[in-house]
C-alpha cells in the first residue's frame, strides 16, 4: 500500500503542469510489456519485471540495448527496433486512457494551469497510441517527446527531458513551481533532479523504497487533490 499523504514541508505552490504519459495517462505500459515479452518468447526468454522497471522512461536505444544484453538475445538494437515496431502498431490499437486522467486533465485545462507532456517515447510511437485519443492530448502544449527530440540528450532518469520541457512552456517557470506526475522510479528521479516536485502513481508492483523521493504516492490520479499543491479544487469540493 502506498503512502498517500501529502508532506506539507514539501509543497511549493503549483503553477504549471506536466504529465508521463505511458503508464499514467494510458495504458501503454501494460501493451509495451506484451510487445517486449512477444519478441522475447521467439529465443524463449522472458521479459521480467525488473529488466522493464530499468528501461522504463529510457529512450528507446537505450532500453533496446539493456533487454539485449540482459537476456543475451541474438539481435542488434536496429533488428530489437524493428521486431518492436511491428509489435507496437498492433497493440496500441487498444491504448486506453487510465482512471482519472480525463478528469484532471480537463479540469486544469479548463482552469488555464498550463499543462505539458513529457513522454519518452518517438513520434511515431506517439502517433500510434494517441491516435485515437486526439481531442485529449490536444489539451497538452508543449508535448515533449523524448525519444527522438535533439534536445533531450538523456532519458529518464536523467532530469535532461524536464528540463527541456520547462524551458518549452510559454512562459517558463521557476521548476519548483512545476508538478510532474509519473508512474516511474527512474521518471521521479528525472522530476526530482530538475527541481520540480513530483506525484507518483506507480504500478503495484513498485516496492515502496523506490517511490520515497516523490513528494506524494498515490493508487490513481482518480486519489490527487488539486488544491492540496495549490491549484484550484474539482468544482464538486467547492463551498
Amino acid at each position: 500500500m502506498y503512502n498517500i499523504t501529502i508532506y506539507i514541508s514539501k509543497q511549493s505552490h503549483v503553477t504549471h503542469v506536466i504529465f508521463d504519459m505511458d503508464g499514467l495517462l494510458l495504458n501503454t505500459e501494460d501493451l509495451y510489456t506484451e510487445a517486449f515479452q512477444n519478441i522475447c518468447s521467439e529465443y524463449g526468454k522472458e521479459y521480467t519485471w525488473s529488466i522493464k522497471m530499468h528501461c522504463m522512461g529510457q529512450k528507446p536505444d537505450a532500453s533496446a540495448k539493456y533487454t539485449i544484453d540482459q537476456l543475451n538475445l541474438p539481435l542488434t538494437t536496429e533488428q530489437w527496433k524493428e521486431k518492436l515496431g511491428k509489435q507496437l502498431n498492433v497493440v496500441f490499437s487498444r491504448s486506453k486512457l487510465l482512471p482519472g486522467a480525463k478528469k484532471l486533465v480537463s479540469h486544469l485545462k479548463s482552469k488555464g494551469i498550463p499543462i505539458a507532456i513529457c513522454s519518452g517515447s518517438s513520434k511515431a510511437a506517439f502517433v500510434a497510441k494517441t491516435s485515437h485519443h486526439s481531442e485529449f492530448f490536444s489539451q497538452f502544449d508543449p508535448i515533449v517527446l523524448c525519444g527522438d527530440d535533439p534536445e533531450v540528450k538523456h532519458g529518464k532518469p536523467h532530469p535532461d527531458a524536464y528540463n527541456v520541457t520547462n524551458s518549452r512552456f510559454a512562459f517558463p517557470p521557476n521548476p519548483k513551481t512545476v508538478l510532474v506526475f509519473e508512474d516511474a522510479p527512474n521518471g521521479v528521479i528525472a522530476g526530482v533532479e530538475a527541481g520540480m516536485q513530483v506525484v507518483m502513481v506507480p504500478d503495484h508492483r513498485v516496492p515502496n523504497t523506490l517511490t520515497e523521493k516523490a513528494t506524494v504516492a498515490l493508487k490513481s490520479l482518480e486519489d490527487f487533490k488539486p488544491e492540496d499543491f495549490g491549484l484550484p479544487a474539482y468544482d464538486e469540493y467547492r463551498n
